[in-house]
């Protein structure tokens, strides 16, 4: 007996030495890692659309691996009993300091339409705060509300803090960023990109945050902007659409026809989807509004030197000498009734045009039934780069302004759309106001096949 009591005293030495082993190791470990600096904290955290709206992509970044990418959802907050797995990529920034990130997707399924969810992201050894996102509706029976602009930045976002008042007070359905994030996304190593992306974080933990390629998203092959989003679609979020309403929305890159370095068989992949799909669009029985978002304008009077100033533009009229791939008679074969865009920081709103002739519906009713696209530029969100500057009227200019602000488009129904600026400067005045009316299914200039 003597002899199994100390055996037994000498198994708890041994035991109790392999516990003070274990503790010391990952007290060391957790010593090393935080002086390794080792972040699994989600941030950065972001929603998008797919097209289902039962579903909703949720996308967020960590600066070390994680085990799992996880989100726990719930109509409660206090009830997260869903959970949805996804998957994560190394991200290595191309900067000198060759910085990785964790990217971080999941897509939920199954959600109900036009509802609100509480969520949480990450792993089981680090949550995020809870967030609360509001579905889309589906089907054609509603009026989606969107907040569109392009250009803005990190620094002087001036429109931000009131986009994310409208954003609370549940204003907005969805956001359409029309190119150029932070100015920019790789800059200083991909901090400024991690900065913009946590401030846009208020509001595009929200409601889905869609995207389109700006020329400064370019560094290292525009790898920031592929990473950092997921869009619809397999293209790398240069182009995809999406039904919302009765809208079919057309986003796409015109940076394909300038950063030819890329590769230019970009400009032809491109085109030949965008025909696919606008041809595919044409019928309009569910959708007969077509609506496209590209960064850089075919139209714009400003005095900056760029693409749209020049009488034959490239995204108007095609690349090269031999005018390849123009964007302007596509989208008026398929009856594109608005064409959205930024990269001039100001606002500009056009009478209805095609090929640099102004095709009013009417002297009384310009955009009542008119006979060409409608043009927008809104790129006045805010950024480093301060306002362009007008120059002289043109004959298709209808309205133009310097201030800060963005745009708010609501598709009422299959016959009107309801489009509206916001000037920041003016705390949110509405400084310019249109309809845009079609008393038939299909646009004017089009037979419908």
């Amino acid at each position: 007996r003597v002899r199994t009591l100390i055996l037994g005293a000498s198994k708890i030495f041994v035991l109790t030495k392999i516990m003070d082993a274990m503790l010391f190791l990952f007290a060391t470990f957790s010593i090393l890692s935080s002086a390794r600096g080792i972040n699994i904290t989600p941030e950065q955290v972001h929603l998008s659309a797919t097209g289902d709206a039962s579903e909703m992509v949720v996308m967020w970044t960590t600066f070390d691996p994680t085990n799992d990418s996880t989100v726990q959802y719930g109509e409660h907050a206090a009830n997260l009993t869903n959970t949805t797995n996804g998957h994560m990529i190394k991200f290595v920034d191309g900067g000198s300091k060759h910085t990785i990130r964790y990217m971080h997707t999941v897509t939920i399924t199954g959600l109900k339409p036009a509802s609100k969810y509480d969520y949480k992201v990450g792993c089981a050894d680090k949550w995020s705060k809870v967030f609360t996102m509001t579905t889309l509706n589906t089907g054609t029976n509603w009026s989606p509300r969107l907040a569109i602009y392009g250009d803005m930045g990190s620094t002087n976002a001036q429109s931000l803090s009131r986009l994310i008042k409208e954003t609370d007070a549940g204003n907005f359905d969805a956001i359409l960023h029309v190119g150029d994030f932070a100015y920019d996304f790789a800059s200083d190593d991909g901090k400024v990109g991690d900065t913009f992306m946590n401030n846009i974080q208020d509001i595009a933990t929200q409601i889905p945050y869609m995207a389109a390629p700006g020329n400064h998203e370019n560094a290292y092959n525009f790898s920031h902007y592929i990473n950092r989003f997921a869009m619809p679609g397999n293209h790398a979020n240069y182009y995809y659409s999406w039904d919302v309403g009765h809208a079919h929305f057309v986003v796409f890159s015109t940076e394909v026809y300038f950063f030819t370095q890329y590769g230019v068989e970009l400009i032809g992949e491109q085109y030949s989807w965008l025909e696919q799909d606008l041809k595919a669009a044409h019928s309009r029985d569910d959708r007969p509004w077509i609506i496209t978002a590209g960064h850089r304008p075919m139209y714009c009077s400003t005095n900056d030197g760029d693409d749209c100033d020049k009488r034959d533009s490239i995204i108007r009229t095609g690349y090269s000498t031999s005018h390849s791939y123009a964007l302007e008679p596509l989208f008026y074969k398929y009856g594109v009734d608005i064409a959205l865009w930024a990269h001039e920081h100001e606002y500009q709103r056009m009478w209805p045009v095609y090929n640099r002739t102004v095709l009013n519906g009417s002297d009384s009713q310009p955009y009542v039934d008119p006979k060409a696209p409608v043009h927008l530029i809104t790129g006045s969100a805010g950024c480093r780069e301060d306002h362009d500057r007008f120059t002289t009227a043109m004959p298709w200019d209808a309205a133009r302004y310097l201030d800060y602000g963005y745009s708010h488009m609501t598709i009422m129904n299959s016959t009107h759309i309801h489009w509206q600026q916001i000037s920041d400067d003016k705390d949110g005045k509405v400084i310019d106001e249109i309809s845009i009316v079609r008393t038939q299914g299909y646009p004017r200039w089009i037979n419908k096949q």
